[in-house]
């Protein structure tokens, strides 16, 4: 298995490791933190920002909804980078395949385990065969397989491609018993299409939001994201790259909301006006933490978003099996048991992301970063 521990690039841009670690802090427990305060006071804005911590039911869009495809679009940002080192000029394409196939059959493995972990080996339709990690896997091999057979024009229309035919699919392919057309949660052809062709447990039980259809809009989001990479790599200003970088993001993010008054925005069915949104809001994220961290030079705040951004596999890995909530309760319930048990949740959950900070800060001063 490919996995080394080895210390970060010299070269490699700040900014994106941040970004990463921003993602990976909300996955990793402060997105669950911000939620649990909805509701614990009468403050407005407190409340409002709790609710954009949790999913919508079906239609909609809250920024929690934005996390998992800015990990995709992060992860394209790398690709980019990667793709472009001297140590991958150095291989041929034939060896590049092999080692993002190679890594996308490690990612199915470490999804599968961390999502049915204890595994029911001898119950295989009980095992969830989809998952977060999986998603990550594939998006980075066909993003790979694209970028480097086909020219910027040639990716930008495939993504265009891949997204029409995917609303034209949902739109005109009729579903047995309930016809084409229908985007409800019992009538959409990708629940159909996973309770026909995916074996194993499906989440939802009609169907699984990181199943087979919407893996193909997903990884338009990697794809979009080596676009970026490729401005920041380029020779161009710093000026000129924000300005694109911009542009690009308000482009495809108006072009999602336009595209939504007919597709919805439906994080469950990935939809691709959800695509061209969230798109949209990695360019502009990006381009906000390139302008501080990389342009302004301002990176001593950074640290704390890098540490995670380092160790992004071995955070996500650690959270499943290792209880930092009861690790919490144990150190600090003395701390907050006088306060109002409401309240207990939050500051357990305070305390158990402040130790997986600590965990993974420990790591960093050693050196150690896990990648695959």
């Amino acid at each position: 298995m490919p996995m080394d521990i080895n210390t970060p690039s010299s070269n490699r841009l700040a900014s994106i490791d941040a970004l990463r670690g921003f993602d990976m802090l909300m996955i990793a427990g402060a997105g669950s933190f911000i939620e649990r305060l909805g509701g614990k006071t009468e403050i407005g804005w407190l409340n409002g920002l709790a609710a954009q911590f949790e999913h919508p039911a079906w239609n909609g869009f809250t920024f929690y909804d934005f996390i998992f495809p800015l990990f995709l679009f992060v992860a394209g940002v790398s690709l980019s980078f990667s793709l472009n080192s001297s140590a991958a000029r150095a291989l041929s394409r034939p060896k590049l395949y092999r080692k993002a196939a190679i890594r996308m059959v490690i990612l199915i493995g470490l999804g599968i385990l961390y999502k049915n972990a204890p595994v029911p080996f001898l119950e295989p339709s009980q095992i969830r065969f989809v998952s977060v990690l999986g998603r990550i896997g594939f998006a980075g091999f066909v993003t790979t397989v694209l970028y480097l057979n086909f020219s910027k024009r040639g990716r930008i229309l495939w993504i265009a491609g891949i997204l029409l035919i995917y609303y034209a699919a949902l739109y005109l392919i009729p579903v047995p018993g309930y016809g084409a057309g229908d985007l409800s949660f019992e009538g959409n052809l990708v629940g159909w299409f996973d309770r026909t062709f995916l074996p194993g447990r499906l989440l939802q039980g009609t169907y699984d939001e990181l199943g087979i259809l919407t893996q193909f809009p997903a990884l338009c989001l990697t794809m979009l994201g080596a676009f970026a990479g490729d401005v920041l790599r380029s020779d161009h200003t710093q000026g000129f790259k924000m300005g694109r970088l911009s542009l690009t993001g308000i482009g495809l993010v108006v072009a999602g909301l336009l595209w939504s008054l007919h597709f919805p925005i439906n994080k469950h069915l990935w939809s691709s006006s959800f695509i061209l949104l969230t798109g949209g809001m990695g360019f502009l994220a990006l381009a906000l933490f390139y302008l501080v961290i990389d342009v302004w030079n301002n990176q001593k705040w950074s640290l704390f978003f890098r540490v995670i951004g380092l160790n992004s596999l071995t955070i996500y890995l650690a959270y499943r099996f290792i209880d930092f909530g009861y690790t919490s309760r144990l150190l600090f319930e003395g701390l907050y048991k006088f306060s109002a048990e409401p309240w207990h949740e939050v500051w357990q959950s305070l305390g158990a992301l402040g130790l997986v900070w600590c965990f993974l800060y420990v790591l960093y001063r050693k050196g150690w970063f896990l990648k695959v």
